[in-house]
């Protein structure tokens, strides 16, 4: 059997441009003039008639839909009868094949919203945007800032959105991220992997009405200074202000034995493929940043997602951070108040930096001596670190090169290597220290910290989204919460709005036909 909708007497047949556009695509790949063409010339032509095809075909079809749209009674959350019915209210709809016209029925009531079941059962937004501009939109904003956006959707596709529109956009599409994660169940995993909990730190520049007070203030004595701006910044000063985001991973890995020597090779540009399938792949990962929350809250997500993970504690946690001592506080103190043990580890990248710098107080930058001195020598720099402080102080020649490379050992972190802490109280408030002894892990390159990048000079709203979309990307969340967010969007646009959260159907079922 077949099935097919009746449609209206007015409209023979939708489908005539789209089918005379076709035959004209297909008439002109035949003339000799395509016959001409090279390959790019062909691909350019298909592509931007291609598009055109596919919003005639769009638009046929929306109104093969409107004409098989029927009469319904409709009533809203409250129970309330729409009495007035009107056909002649129709919606721009902008694509990503280009703009359409969605004609509906739409029912009104003095001094109440209007409803349109023919959206509900679309799905359609309630903006002129549709949701595959919004994903568009967004896979582009995970990866690049909002000038791209704009000049990506108007080279690949039908829909040129402004800048601002951009944002708000990106803002729509990532209003469901915590309702997505508080929602999933987490799968299971091996309690043989270590349990890895990485943070990262880094300042995002905004704009001025979302720095936070301190960093507005200081902003604001810079620009009253008459000799603002310099030429050259005095040393500490930033043209930019910046606000403090967190970056969080959580994830799985199996337990593997690395010396020193083995880290300090996979830092290399060109690795051996031995050496990178030694390393085991992270299990599970989820990554996650944000600007508008303090790091300690992060922190504390951090670990409430790693606790629904292995809730009764039979795995070994490990704490990756980058040495900051605000951040170390929030981890040992979370920590302690659930009771976890955990094991802090430094990341070694923030500790090459100061070992680059001083390399380069006493050799000449890019010099093999440096190369040496920083990355092949890095396994030794901290017993050295020591001894070369009692040295510097005899012999500290303000001024030359060797002075300022001294200066940088100096300023090198002075974290030592943490033992596992079991984090609950003991009688006088203080954590209770694991007495295995002082073995740590080998320093591990963080996970997290390539993707704590957020868009320059933001608004707060817009660079806590990509920050959001981003995680998303980088967790391999991103189809599963697509489809989460646009149920989300007809919960709340559409089913919230009728009785008994059911919209009416307006397309009565298709007649069926014999078929022989």
């Amino acid at each position: 059997m077949g099935a097919d909708y009746a449609t209206s007497s007015e409209i023979q047949d939708p489908f005539a441009t789209a089918t005379e556009l076709f035959t004209t695509m297909t008439t002109h790949l035949r003339s000799g003039e395509a016959l001409a063409m090279t390959h790019d010339a062909l691909e350019s032509y298909l592509v931007e008639e291609g598009r055109e095809l596919q919003r005639r075909l769009l638009q046929a079809h929306l109104d093969v839909r409107a004409a098989a749209e029927q009469r319904v009674t409709v009533a809203d959350g409250d129970g309330v009868k729409r009495t007035k019915a009107r056909s002649d209210m129709p919606r721009t709809l902008r694509s990503v094949v280009g703009a359409v016209v969605v004609t509906r029925i739409l029912y009104q009531g003095a001094g109440m919203e209007c409803l349109a079941p023919q959206d509900a059962s679309l799905n359609l937004p309630p903006e002129s945007y549709s949701l595959g501009v919004r994903r568009c939109a967004s896979e582009e904003a995970a990866c690049g800032s909002f000038d791209h956006v704009v000049d990506r959707l108007q080279r690949t596709t039908g829909a040129a959105v402004a800048k601002r529109q951009v944002e708000e956009l990106v803002c729509r599409a990532a209003e469901d991220f915590e309702a997505f994660y508080l929602e999933r169940e987490p799968e299971p995993e091996d309690t043989t992997l270590y349990l890895v909990l990485t943070f990262d730190g880094a300042g995002v520049p905004m704009r001025p009405e979302a720095l936070r007070e301190v960093t507005r203030r200081a902003s604001e004595r810079d620009e009253q200074d008459p000799r603002w701006p310099h030429k050259r910044l005095p040393p500490g000063k930033k043209r930019t202000r910046k606000r403090m985001g967190m970056v969080a991973a959580v994830y799985g890995v199996e337990p593997h034995r690395r010396e020193p020597a083995d880290i300090v090779r996979q830092l290399r540009p060109v690795q051996s493929v031995t050496a990178r399938q030694k390393r085991p792949h992270p299990v599970n990962k989820r990554v996650w940043a944000s600007v508008t929350e303090s790091g300690s809250e992060v922190i504390e997500q951090a670990f409430a997602e790693a606790l629904l993970r292995d809730p009764e504690q039979k795995r070994r946690w490990l704490v990756l951070v980058d040495g900051d001592k605000k951040q170390l506080r929030a981890v040992r103190k979370t920590a302690r108040e659930l009771g976890v043990e955990v094991t802090i580890i430094l990341d070694v990248i923030h500790v090459l930096e100061y070992l680059w710098e001083a390399a380069y107080g006493f050799h000449p930058p890019g010099s093999k001596e440096a190369e040496r001195e920083a990355a092949d020598d890095a396994p030794r720099r901290r017993r050295r670190q020591h001894r070369r402080r009692r040295h510097d102080a005899q012999r500290d020649q303000a001024g030359s090169r060797q002075a300022q490379g001294r200066r940088q050992v100096r300023q090198l972190p002075t974290q030592q290597p943490q033992p596992p802490r079991l984090c609950h109280r003991s009688p006088r408030g203080l954590p209770h220290r694991d007495r295995r002894g002082r073995g740590s892990l080998p320093l591990p390159r963080a996970s997290a910290a390539r993707h704590r990048r957020g868009p320059a000079g933001s608004r707060l709203a817009g660079a806590e989204a990509v920050l959001r979309l981003r995680a998303l990307k980088a967790s391999g969340d991103f189809d599963a919460y697509w489809r989460f967010h646009t149920a989300a969007e007809y919960r709340v646009h559409h089913a919230s709005r009728y009785a008994d959260g059911m919209p009416p159907n307006p397309i009565p079922q298709p007649r069926l036909s014999l078929v022989k």
